[in-house]
């Protein structure tokens, strides 16, 4: 089944130096970015992560610092790879919970703010859990009956997850074939931030969702202990968790 597309919808994956979206770094990025009129172009970037590439990882996706050690920064392609993404929506295999957090945080290191809170993002392996409880390579092996070549290669990865999502709308009756309802369909949580350390509870009012004040606002956290802002803002956290909590902060002030 071809997809059903209002906007241009961008699947890609991400290789990494490991999986701390406040530490680790990208070290290849692959996309297909997929038009509403089916056209389809894609692209796999390496990237220089400026670090050591750690062994355990390089036994997963085989890639090594000799590698990536000519290959542009992330600073460097930041700007030309927004413009390609810009005014899409973004899907992937288990992208919500880490590849779309992991851009973010990358984008704000590099001093590129895009804005992704318009977009929608449809996660595969989400959909896939809820229907049948498996991996990438069972789910292409399920849904498309093809063996998966190259597994822990981003350009594999990618293709195979933008053909198990069109497998997926052909074989569940139930799925619309429109990334709005796959969007809300694969989230567990409504993030307020990438991470998830904020959702929206039911009134679409921001909680934490984490710690000791989990489950409460976070405007009333902000007045009752006004040292948990400079706790988060000075600690181990996404830098999108803290712009988002700014945000909510400077709303405070603004709205007093």
């Amino acid at each position: 089944m071809q997809l059903n597309l209002k906007n241009p919808l961008v699947f890609f994956d991400l290789e990494t130096t490991g999986i701390n979206i406040v530490k680790d770094r990208i070290i290849e990025i692959s996309y297909v970015k997929v038009h509403p009129n089916g056209k389809e172009e894609s692209k796999t970037r390496r990237i220089n992560p400026g670090m050591p590439i750690p062994p355990e990882s390089t036994a997963i996706h085989g890639i090594t610092d000799d590698d990536v050690k000519d290959c542009p920064t992330f600073k460097e392609i930041a700007k030309s790879l927004a413009s390609q993404i810009e005014g899409c929506d973004l899907a992937g295999f288990n992208s919500n919970r880490f590849d779309i957090p992991m851009l973010v945080e990358e984008f704000l290191r590099a001093g590129v703010d895009i804005d992704l809170n318009r977009r929608k993002f449809v996660d595969v392996q989400t959909i896939f859990h809820k229907m049948e409880q498996r991996t990438l390579a069972a789910a292409y092996k399920f849904y498309c009956d093809k063996e998966l070549e190259n597994a822990h290669t981003a350009e594999a990865d990618t293709m195979a997850t933008y053909e198990i999502l069109k497998a997926q709308l052909d074989k569940y009756p139930d799925l619309e074939n429109d990334i709005h309802f796959l969007s809300k369909y694969s989230s567990f949580t409504n993030n307020v931030d990438f991470a998830g350390r904020m959702v929206y509870n039911e009134k679409g009012e921001e909680v934490i969702n984490f710690g000791k004040y989990k489950g409460q606002l976070v405007s009333e956290v902000l007045q009752k202990d006004p040292g948990y802002y400079s706790w988060i803002m000075n600690g181990d956290f996404p830098l999108n968790t803290k712009k988002m909590l700014t945000e909510i902060k400077l709303r405070g002030f603004n709205s007093k």
